[in-house]
């Protein structure tokens, strides 16, 4: 078996009855999902550290069969039990759009945010005062770039084709159906920037803040 055909198998150990879903998990289109179960194209290093990230895929496993599929006895993700990992870093940090868990500071287990991605902490104050900057929030990723909260804030990444960009910001629907509208909450910081979806690569919406102490 290679590591094609373990992708299958993990997308059926996860509980994925479509490819769609699975996709949509790994925020990739669908055509390349069967690409890669056809063995047309590897599976991307992208994509092994987002089964690693989310799912607690053993990479090694998936790329030649050494040990078992999962590091932990929760392989389906979920609520995790001992908290969200907090990340002490500005968004301009993260490099790549995974964030490993190794690099967390420390596991926030707050039960309201406990279904959450991230904890980070906000820099700047382009989102003043709906986000101070020395407050943490806590973001979910969204995987379905279709079903948007429209003026909701999120915390965007993109590729180098929208000039790499890491910033939290209120979306707004755009009326090309393949672009966003993302604005500052903060009236200080005038003008919007228009981005296409395809160059997102990564997409958070924050669920709420935390104060200090909670951590």
């Amino acid at each position: 078996m290679n590591e094609n055909q373990r992708l299958k198998t993990l997308m059926d150990l996860l509980g994925f009855r479509t490819q769609k879903d699975f996709a949509a998990a790994l925020n990739i289109k669908q055509g390349s999902l069967s690409d890669i179960l056809r063995e047309r194209i590897h599976v991307s290093n992208a994509i092994k550290d987002k089964l690693e990230l989310k799912f607690d895929v053993n990479k090694a496993w998936l790329e030649n069969g050494t040990g078992e599929p999962f590091f932990k006895k929760n392989p389906g993700g979920g609520i995790p039990k001992e908290g969200v990992p907090y990340f002490d870093m500005s968004l301009s940090d993260i490099k790549d759009f995974i964030v490993e868990e190794e690099k967390a500071e420390y596991l926030v287990n707050y039960l309201p945010f406990n279904d959450c991605t991230a904890y980070l902490p906000v820099y700047g104050d382009s989102m003043y005062p709906k986000y101070a900057a020395g407050e943490i929030i806590a973001v979910k990723e969204i995987t379905n770039l279709e079903i948007l909260q429209w003026g909701e804030a999120y915390v965007v990444m993109t590729d180098e084709y929208s000039n790499s960009l890491r910033t939290i910001k209120l979306i707004f629907q755009h009326r090309d159906n393949t672009k966003l509208i993302l604005r500052s909450s903060n009236p200080n910081f005038k003008g919007d920037t228009v981005i296409s979806k395809k160059n997102i690569q990564s997409l958070y919406i924050i669920k709420g803040k935390i104060t200090r102490n909670v951590i």
